[in-house]
């Protein structure tokens, strides 16, 4: 069975664990970012889901371009086949090439996610 990580940050991030259920994958949520860090390292996953909002002001010295950084590269080192999935506002479109040029990402998804569009990606 293929595993799913999502970090919820915001309330914009929809809810498809029926979708994760139809289509075989054990999807787990976390609200933290710590608590989704802690996991990779017991059981990484197949696919993670996060929402991309850009450091707009961040105290990073700007090591950092969005809130998925840190995570990216704890991906990067405790589960490095996983598929990266990432949830944007449109309002964040200018700023996604950023992210890009650092790490690599299966797809980018503009809300509102429709469920055909997070279907071809897990597939």
């Amino acid at each position: 069975m293929k595993t799913l990580y999502s970090l919820i940050e915001s309330p914009f991030h929809p809810d498809f664990s029926v979708l994760y259920r139809e289509l075989g994958i054990a999807a787990e949520r976390f609200a933290s970012a710590r608590t989704l860090h802690r996991a990779l390292q017991k059981q990484p996953p197949d696919f993670f889901v996060g929402e991309f909002v850009y450091g707009w002001s961040n105290n990073y010295a700007g090591a950092n371009v969005s809130n998925l950084d840190v995570t990216i590269r704890a991906l990067q080192r405790f589960a490095p086949q996983a598929k990266v999935i990432v949830f944007m506002h449109p309002r964040e479109a200018d700023h996604i090439g950023k992210l890009l040029e650092l790490f690599r990402v299966h797809a980018v998804l503009s809300y509102p996610v429709s469920e055909q569009a997070l279907r071809a990606a897990l597939q």
